[in-house]
């Protein structure tokens, strides 16, 4: 009940000025910093290159950084690696993943993934842009529920793709294709026994 009767200058202490305004505990940069520092090795070393581009989110899974490795992917220094390359604060990564090549420079080396914003402040970006959604184009798509494309349809997918083999042949090729192997095999099978 004490309480209700205060205003701001009992919350002094009792000096009759007001109390200055506090600062909060900790900037989220400083969140981030720390979070960072804690997911890092024990002994400020080295940590595992899949392990590490896991950490800092530029690939999905620890399992697709090592084989992303082992694919020949990743490369730190300008030298492919293995999987269990130790990577160190300076080194220059890089991976091409998902059709882009990303260029990072190590800046703190961390072993827990940690979220986008903490994972940013790991590394250097000097990837180049990823090219403008207008520039890829889009596979065919679909209006929902027409269903399979047919026959059709998809011949013509295939022409604006460009692939091999669109409209190489004509529609009823098969067909004399097929009359020619049937008469072929009628010729082998009915032999004139007189012969």
């Amino acid at each position: 009940m004490a309480s209700e009767g205060m205003d701001e200058t009992d919350q002094d202490g009792g000096t009759g000025t007001p109390a200055p305004p506090q600062e909060p505990a900790s900037e989220p940069d400083s969140d981030a910093v720390a979070a960072a520092k804690a997911a890092g090795p024990a002994n400020g070393g080295s940590v595992r290159v899949d392990s590490w581009i896991w950490s800092v989110r530029l690939v999905k899974t620890r399992s697709m950084g090592a084989a992303a490795c082992k694919g020949g992917h990743v490369r730190v220094n300008g030298e492919r690696v293995k999987p269990a390359h130790s990577v160190h604060v300076g080194d220059e990564v890089r991976l091409r993943h998902e059709g882009r090549e990303r260029i990072v420079i190590v800046k703190q080396v961390i072993r827990k993934r940690v979220g986008p914003p903490v994972a940013a402040q790991c590394y250097v970006d000097n990837s180049p842009p990823p090219p403008p959604r207008e520039a890829v184009a889009p596979a065919g798509i679909r209006d929902r529920g027409t269903g399979r494309p047919t026959k059709r349809d998809r011949r013509d997918l295939e022409r604006l793709r460009d692939l091999p083999g669109a409209g190489a042949a004509a529609p009823d090729s098969h067909r004399e294709r097929d009359r020619d192997t049937r008469r072929d095999s009628r010729r082998s099978t009915h032999r004139d026994p007189q012969r």
